[in-house]
């Protein structure tokens, strides 16, 4: 979950839109991948359990 505006990064889902492809485990996604909805860097996530 990313710590600036809450948006969740689903693996499942990916983030095609930016790259990162429906299936992408969280330690596999770019260190240079951002937020899609705030910019905010892969570092300012966080995990959490749903």
């Amino acid at each position: 979950m990313c710590l600036i505006c809450g948006w969740i990064y689903d693996e499942a889902t990916g983030d095609p839109e930016h790259g990162v492809v429906p299936g992408t485990l969280w330690r596999d996604v770019p260190v240079n991948w951002t937020c899609p909805e705030c910019g905010a860097r892969k570092e300012d996530f966080e995990m959490v359990q749903i």
